[in-house]
């Protein structure tokens, strides 16, 4: 009984939050969609195009927020199946920057892969999932011409991929509340940059499915400017051939 009143509980939480977070844009689509009907003729050509601008970004903050809806609907479901083969992180990492990038054009990615760097065995459209995550967080939450660093090399018999960019200070505190539901960290670049907070939500729970593990870490700069190196580490197991063997037996 307690189990099932607090999924109920969950998910008018999720209902409630979801619903704020889509009349947001869609209140500002509207607005300036019925001033552009209602007054086109008295609106100059900057205004206009200012106007269009800001309902194709409230609308592409829709988009993303419904599919990251459906991912954290899909991380729910237990028939979620992993499909595990082996593959190469520097293609796949190559294929991340140039999407982000493509949004982010002011970024600098830097990609540094060790060169024994084994195959990486997990599922690899989530293993993108997660690293495309993780790239275009560092890039929405760095200043404008900075650079985002990835890198990925072996330690401990894990590959570990780090993500790292300068941005407003991380409290040690908030390090395990970024990565849950629905949650941003309250600070000058946050409130200024929109966002859902589902996407750290959903690479955590993405990572830990596939036995990682996935930690952040907010290191100041110590030059006057407030701001701090914020790294995004994720550490992958590697499997021997007879634990990869195991896992495919089992898909």
């Amino acid at each position: 009984m307690y189990n099932r009143v607090m999924k109920e509980n969950n998910q008018d939480d999720f209902i409630s939050t979801v619903s704020h977070e889509l009349r947001t844009p869609l209140t500002s689509i509207r607005g300036f969609s019925q001033t552009m009907l209602s007054s086109w003729d008295k609106l100059d050509d900057d205004s206009k195009k200012k106007f269009i601008k800001i309902i194709e970004e409230q609308s592409q903050r829709l988009i993303n927020l419904v599919e990251n809806m459906l991912a954290v609907s899909k991380l729910q479901k237990e028939n979620n199946n992993l499909i595990y083969n082996e593959f190469d992180f520097k293609p796949v990492a190559q294929q991340v920057i140039t999407i982000v990038k493509n949004q982010y054009q002011s970024k600098n990615f830097n990609l540094k892969v060790s060169d024994n760097l084994p195959k990486i065995f997990a599922d690899k459209d989530k293993f993108t999932q997660i690293l495309t995550n993780l790239t275009e967080n560092s890039a929405k939450y760095s200043p404008e011409n900075s650079d985002i660093k990835i890198e990925a090399k072996c330690e401990n018999d894990n590959i570990v991929i780090s993500v790292t960019n300068v941005g407003t200070h991380i409290e040690e505190a908030d390090y395990e509340k970024i990565f849950t539901k629905f949650s941003r960290i309250n600070n000058p670049l946050t409130r200024k940059v929109q966002g859902s907070g589902l996407g750290l939500y959903i690479t955590k729970q993405l990572v830990e499915k596939m036995s990682g593990h996935i930690t952040v870490k907010s290191v100041p700069l110590n030059d006057g400017s407030g701001q701090s190196d914020i790294t995004f580490t994720v550490e992958i197991p590697i499997k021997n051939i007879e634990e990869q063997a195991r896992i495919k037996c089992n898909q």
